[in-house]
C-alpha cells in the first residue's frame, strides 16, 4: 500500500506557506500580485487551497520577490537560524509540502530547513510517455533516485531508457536532460529523489527545474 495514503490533513500546504510569507512581509494580496506578476485571483485561490502553482509560477514568484525557492517552502522561524553545521530535521509525509503538477505529485521533505545543500523529494510519477511529459528536464548538479513502489522508466539525453523496479536506484548527472515516466504495465510508481549541487544556488535551481512542465495556469 502506498505511503501517500497516510498523509495528515495537518500537513503544511503551499497556500498556508504563501499566506504566512505575505503576512510576515505585511503585504496585501494586491501588493503581492503587483510584486510577483501573478493575478490576485490566482494568489487567493492558492492561499485557500483551491489551486496549486506550476514550477514556472513558483520560480516567477521567487525571482520577482528576490527570494530563494527554499524560502517559499519554509515556515516562519521564531529565532534566527544558528550558525552551526550539526543541524538535523526529522521529516515525514505529514510535515512535507505537497505540490501537484501534470507530470509529478511532489512531497518536499524537511521543508523547514533553509539553505539546504540537498533537496529530498518523494514523487509519484504521472506521465507515461515522453510525448506526454514534454521537454526533458535539465538542472545543474547531480541526482539520486530510489524506486519505492512500482517501476520507473528513466529517459535521459545520452543513454537508452532504463527501467528501474522497486528497490533499485540510479545516480546521474542531472545537467543531462532527463524524465521519469511510468512504464507500460505499471499502474503506479513512487520514488525518492535527492537533488544536490555544488552550492546552494545550484540546489535551488534543481528544486524548481525538476518540476518544469509545459502546463500553465
Amino acid at each position: 500500500m502506498s505511503t501517500i495514503m497516510y498523509i495528515s490533513s495537518e500537513a503544511p500546504t503551499l497556500g498556508a506557506l504563501l499566506r504566512g510569507l505575505r503576512s510576515r512581509q505585511g503585504w496585501t494580496l494586491k501588493e503581492m500580485s503587483v510584486k510577483s506578476g501573478i493575478p490576485v485571483s490566482t494568489l487567493s485561490k492558492v492561499e485557500h487551497g483551491q489551486l496549486t502553482l506550476t514550477y514556472d509560477k513558483l520560480y516567477q514568484l521567487s525571482q520577482r520577490l528576490g527570494m530563494r525557492m527554499s524560502e517559499l517552502f519554509a515556515e516562519e522561524e521564531s529565532d534566527a537560524e544558528p550558525v552551526v553545521t550539526a543541524r538535523r530535521s526529522l521529516g515525514n509525509l505529514a510535515t512535507a509540502v505537497r505540490v501537484e503538477t501534470p507530470n509529478y505529485d511532489y512531497y518536499y521533505l524537511c521543508a523547514e530547513l533553509r539553505r539546504k545543500r540537498m533537496i529530498p523529494v518523494l514523487a509519484r510519477i504521472r506521465a507515461n510517455t515522453v510525448k506526454e511529459f514534454g521537454q526533458l528536464v535539465h538542472h545543474s548538479g547531480e541526482e539520486f533516485a530510489f524506486v519505492l513502489k512500482g517501476s520507473v522508466a528513466l529517459h535521459t539525453e545520452f543513454y537508452d531508457p532504463v527501467t528501474l523496479h522497486a528497490g533499485e536506484s540510479v545516480y546521474f548527472d542531472s545537467s543531462m536532460g532527463h524524465a521519469y515516466l511510468v512504464p507500460e504495465g505499471c499502474e503506479e510508481a513512487e520514488l525518492l529523489s535527492v537533488m544536490a549541487g555544488g552550492n546552494e544556488e545550484e540546489v535551488q535551481t534543481a528544486l524548481g527545474s525538476h518540476a518544469r512542465e509545459k502546463a500553465q495556469l
